[in-house]
């Protein structure tokens, strides 16, 4: 289960928050305590709690005295906002900057975007068509 090189922790924060942003884990969810967490994925329960602390830090989880941690209501959107942010940062920040070292005139990059989006939405409907 855990295999990539990243940290453990940093995988159990990422799963969690995957699990909040799909809506596996809805808004106020319990998820499992420190001590399932390690028994299930037999890790060290310091690895499962430094991932929980994270996601309280972050504002994704909630801790409710005695009974457990939880997922506060606005993480859903809260996570989206920051993929969102990171994404025009990481992602087409980079391309921009490569469409302007390119000469490539900033119009026909949006253009060519609103297309791109205009025949990805079109697939998307086509598919819920499909299962409808």
């Amino acid at each position: 289960m855990f295999d990539d090189g990243t940290p453990i922790y940093r995988q159990i924060a990422g799963r969690i928050r995957d699990d909040v942003l799909s809506g596996a884990l809805g808004p106020d969810a319990q998820v499992m305590s420190t001590t399932q967490y390690a028994a299930h994925y037999r890790i060290n329960p310091a690895t499962a709690a430094k991932a929980f602390q994270q996601l309280v830090d972050e504002g994704v989880l909630y801790k409710r005295r005695g009974v457990g941690m939880f997922v506060r209501p606005d993480a859903p959107e809260r996570l989206r906002a920051h993929h969102r942010e990171r994404f025009l940062d990481e992602d087409l920040e980079p391309v921009i900057a490569r469409a302007v070292a390119l000469g490539i005139d900033v119009d026909l990059v949006v253009a060519r975007v609103n297309d791109v989006a205009a025949r990805l939405s079109g697939a998307a409907d086509d598919r819920q068509e499909e299962d409808a």
